[in-house]
């Protein structure tokens, strides 16, 4: 592989911020439970906005991107240092589109929308544009989609692709990736596990996973932690060995 992206690793577990100097990615909704106690941060954060889940069992973001930016804001404020935030984009998988009742090029209009609206609030937090579509064709529009709206994707230091999670391990999404780069454009990878690295890891710029947690859920206890727990789907440990094989 001539480049290795760096590797997020997801986590549900926000004590994990606390306990490990790798590179996370935390969802929005798990994040904004903090209230009050402080953040002693002690490596990289990403944050993922939570839109497959609430475009999933809502059929819409109910969160606005005002109220998304003074929760990030909020939790800057507890000590949270922010790399990036994925911007509130609209999945173009089928089952969301029967769940919205809209078309590809409607998810593209309001994931563009979306990100000028979070650009227009005042904070010093930087949103991610993410590329939505179903073939290359329809992410190329969607390219064409930001271009045209003032958004030149070969000068972001990092841009999503969104809507390949399910797909990951096929020729299509490595081809994807592979025209993508060629554009220019400096890609991150959301949910990419280990087959997928292998396959096209050369032509992104970061990636991240926590497939670790629902593998954990069956998998031997790691034999590394104390915990009681009857599994290692919460386990930092686990976790951190799993990391390890991805990179590696």
């Amino acid at each position: 592989m001539k480049n290795k992206p760096e590797f997020y690793l997801g986590t549900h577990v926000l004590n994990h911020i606390e306990k490990t100097q790798v590179p996370l990615f935390v969802s929005f909704k798990r994040l904004r439970k903090r209230k009050k106690k402080k953040f002693d941060q002690n490596g990289k954060i990403c944050v993922d906005s939570g839109g497959f889940s609430e475009i999933k069992l809502n059929g819409k973001w109910t969160i606005t991107p005002q109220e998304y930016v003074e929760e990030l804001k909020r939790l800057q404020e507890l000590g949270l240092k922010i790399e990036w935030a994925a911007q509130q984009d609209w999945m173009c998988e089928e089952f969301m589109l029967e769940k919205t009742g809209l078309t590809v090029i409607d998810h593209q209009k309001l994931t563009v929308e979306n990100l000028i609206q979070l650009r227009e609030i005042e904070s010093k937090i930087h949103f991610i544009p993410v590329l939505q579509g179903q073939t290359l064709e329809e992410y190329f529009h969607h390219f064409d989609l930001f271009e045209a709206n003032g958004i030149n994707l070969r000068k972001e230091p990092i841009v999503g692709v969104g809507s390949v999670c399910r797909r990951q391990n096929t020729d299509e999404i490595g081809y994807l990736f592979k025209c993508l780069a060629a554009k220019g454009i400096k890609i991150h990878g959301f949910g990419v596990k280990i087959d997928g690295i292998k396959k096209y890891g050369e032509h992104l710029v970061s990636a991240d996973s926590m497939a670790w947690s629902f593998g954990a859920r069956y998998d031997k206890k790691c034999g590394s932690c104390k915990s009681t727990a009857k599994n290692c789907a919460n386990c930092l440990c686990y976790a951190l060995k799993w990391r390890e094989k991805v990179i590696g």
